[in-house]
C-alpha cells in the first residue's frame, strides 16, 4: 500500500495559465460596493464580489480551480472560513495559489498565516470501509469580522492505471448554488484538453417568467471551452417548488458503447473458473439440494451472509471486479465482487442472471442525464426466473425467503453489463399479497375490554420486524404498539390518564409464527383496557 506524502497532498503555487489568474489591480476592481451588493448586505447576508470556477479535464488529470472574494460579516461564515476541511481521493492534491483578505481598503497576504494539517478521512474501517482518502485542515489565523476574504485554490487528480475509466471517460455535474449568496460576477467554465468531445444537457433552466427552457445537447469539442456567465446573480429558483438548474457534461458516448466497453472486465471474471473449482463445498452442497427454488434461496443468502461486505480502496482494482475465487476464498468483498460471485453461482445452477449498475440514490434523474458509467454507483443481479424478473442486492443481509418473496427494490433505471445494452426502465411491481395484513379483535363485556392484535408481516416488512424484535427490548416493542393503539382508538381525546402502560393491562406482544421460505412473520399482541368504548363530552 502507498500513501501519497505531505508534499503531494498539499502545494503553494500560482495557477497554470489556462486558469486565467486575476492580478491584484483586476481583483481590486471587482471589490466594490455596488447597489446590488449592498442590496444584500443590507438583509444582512454576505455577498460574493466574484467567483470564478474552471473545470480543467484531460485524459491524464483534472483540475477544478475556484477563485472567490466574499464578505466574512456573519460570524458563522467566519468560523466555517477560519477553519476549514480539504477532502481528497487517490493520487489528488490541493493547491493553494493565493489567500488574502481585503481590510480597510488594503489586500493583505494571509497565506503566511495558514496552518495545514493533513489527517486520514477514516471513520469506517471498524464497519468494513478502508478508503485511502485523506483530509486537508486548512486553518487561517487572524481572520476578522467584516474582512473580505479572497481565496484562490485548486484540487488536482492525477489518473492511475485504476482510473481507466476515468482517462477514458469523464463527467462533471454542475449544480446550481442556493439561494443565501449572491454574486457581482459568477463564472463557470469547462475547459475541454481531452482527445474526445464533450456534450452537455442544460436542465431545469427557467426564462425570467419562470417558464421552463426546453433542455438542449450540445458539444465542447477537443480544445474548445463551455462558459456560463452571469453578472448581479442570485439563483431565483423556489425551492418549494422548482427543481434546481443543473448540467450534466460527459464524454461523448452512447449506453451501448459504454456497455460494451466495460462488459469484457465482468466477463473474464466470469470465465476465470468455474464454480466447482475454486469452490467445491458450495458446489457440493448446491448439488444436495434438489429443489431449484431451494437452490436458488441457498445461493443467494450464502453470498449476502457468509461472504463479508468490505470496500477496500488499497486493494479493490478501481471499476473492475475482483477474482470470484479470492472473494470466495478471503470471504469479503465490495458489491462488484459480491455480485460477481453470485453471477458465477447462478450460472453453475443454470439460472439466468447479469450484472446491472445502479444508483438508487439519483435514479429518479437518468432521464435527464447523459450517458455514462460514471453516473451509477452500485451493481446489483438481475434475475430472470420463471418467466418473472427479479432483482438482488448481494451486499444485502438478513434477507429470507424464496426469491418471490425476498426483498424488493424500488427503482426506475439501470444499465445491464452486456454488450449493446441500453438503459432500461423496470416494470412497475406489484406484491402478490399485502406486505402487511391486520386483524384486529375487541371484545368487550361492561366495562372491560380486550384486544388482540393479529399481524402477519411479509417481503421487506418482515426482514425488518425481525431485526426489530432481536434488537429492541420487549418493553419497548409493547410501548409502541400501546400507543399505537391509544390514538388509534382515539383515547387521547376521551380519558386524562396518558399512561400507555396504565391503560392497556396485561400487555403481551410475541412472534407466534415465523416462516423463513415463505417470508413472513406473525406477531400477536394481547391486552386488557378499562373503559374500552371512546366516549365524547355529549357522553
Amino acid at each position: 500500500m502507498s500513501v501519497a506524502t505531505s508534499a503531494e497532498r498539499f502545494k503553494k503555487q500560482p495557477a497554470e495559465d489556462w486558469a486565467e489568474s486575476l492580478d491584484d489591480e483586476k481583483l481590486k476592481s471587482l471589490i466594490v460596493e455596488t447597489e446590488f451588493s449592498k442590496k444584500q448586505e443590507d438583509e444582512g447576508k454576505d455577498f460574493c464580489f466574484f467567483l470564478y470556477k474552471k473545470i480543467y479535464t484531460t485524459n491524464e488529470r483534472e483540475v477544478e480551480y475556484a477563485s472567490m472574494a466574499y464578505t466574512l460579516n456573519e460570524p458563522s461564515n467566519l468560523e466555517s472560513a477560519s477553519v476549514f476541511d480539504i477532502v481528497l481521493g487517490e493520487n489528488s492534491s490541493y493547491i493553494v495559489h493565493r489567500i488574502s483578505v481585503m481590510r480597510d481598503g488594503v489586500l493583505i497576504d494571509k497565506t503566511p498565516d495558514i496552518s495545514v494539517k493533513i489527517l486520514d478521512d477514516e471513520s469506517d474501517s471498524g464497519g468494513g470501509m478502508l478508503n485511502n482518502t485523506q483530509k486537508i485542515n486548512i486553518t487561517i489565523k487572524d481572520l476578522r469580522l467584516y474582512d473580505i476574504l479572497v481565496l484562490e485554490d485548486s484540487k488536482e487528480k492525477i489518473y492511475s492505471d485504476k482510473d481507466f475509466l476515468l482517462k477514458d471517460y469523464m463527467r462533471y455535474l454542475w449544480l446550481s448554488p442556493d439561494n443565501y449568496w449572491a454574486y457581482g460576477v459568477y463564472d463557470f467554465k469547462v475547459i475541454n484538453a481531452r482527445k474526445e468531445p464533450i456534450i452537455y444537457r442544460n436542465n431545469f433552466f427557467r426564462d425570467d417568467n419562470r417558464v421552463l427552457i426546453p433542455a438542449e445537447i450540445k458539444t465542447v469539442v477537443s480544445g474548445e471551452s463551455f462558459t456560463l456567465h452571469y453578472d448581479n446573480y442570485i439563483n431565483a429558483t423556489d425551492a418549494n417548488r422548482e427543481i434546481f438548474p443543473f448540467i450534466d457534461f460527459v464524454t461523448d458516448s452512447t449506453w451501448g458503447v459504454l456497455s460494451s466497453h466495460i462488459y469484457p472486465f465482468y466477463e473474464k471474471a466470469f470465465k476465470q473458473q468455474t464454480l466447482p473449482e475454486f469452490a467445491p463445498e458450495l458446489a457440493k452442497d448446491l448439488d444436495a439440494i434438489t429443489d431449484l427454488d431451494e437452490k436458488l434461496r441457498f445461493a443467494i443468502e450464502y453470498v449476502q451472509n457468509h461472504v463479508y461486505y468490505l470496500f477496500n480502496a488499497y486493494e479493490m482494482n478501481g471499476h473492475k471486479p475482483q477474482d470470484p475465487a479470492i472473494t470466495y476464498a478471503n470471504k469479503q468483498g465490495d458489491c462488484k465482487a459480491k455480485t460477481t460471485l453470485l453471477k458465477v453461482v447462478l450460472d453453475y445452477l443454470g439460472v439466468e442472471s447479469s450484472i446491472v449498475l445502479v444508483n438508487f440514490k439519483t435514479d429518479f434523474y437518468f432521464k435527464y442525464y447523459l450517458p455514462s458509467l460514471l453516473a451509477f454507483n452500485h451493481v446489483i443481479v438481475k434475475i430472470n426466473y420463471k418467466g418473472e424478473t427479479y432483482f438482488v442486492d448481494a451486499t444485502s443481509r438478513d434477507d429470507c425467503g424464496t426469491i418471490e418473496n425476498r426483498d424488493f427494490f424500488s427503482f426506475c433505471h439501470y444499465l445491464e453489463i452486456a454488450p449493446n445494452a441500453t438503459l432500461q426502465k423496470c416494470e412497475p411491481h406489484k406484491y402478490a399479497k399485502f406486505a402487511i395484513e391486520e386483524v384486529v379483535d375487541i371484545h368487550t363485556n361492561g366495562n372491560n375490554g380486550e384486544i388482540k392484535l393479529t399481524t402477519t408481516y411479509r417481503y421487506n416488512r418482515a426482514n425488518n420486524m425481525r431485526r426489530y424484535f432481536k434488537r429492541t427490548s420487549k418493553r419497548e416493542i409493547i410501548d409502541s404498539w400501546n400507543k399505537s393503539i391509544f390514538y388509534s382508538l382515539n383515547y387521547q381525546n376521551d380519558r386524562d390518564e396518558n399512561d400507555f402502560r396504565k391503560v392497556f393491562k396485561d400487555a403481551a406482544i410475541n412472534i407466534v409464527s415465523d416462516d423463513k421460505i415463505k417470508n413472513e412473520l406473525v406477531v400477536i399482541y394481547n391486552a386488557t383496557v378499562e373503559k374500552p368504548y371512546y366516549t365524547n363530552k355529549e357522553g
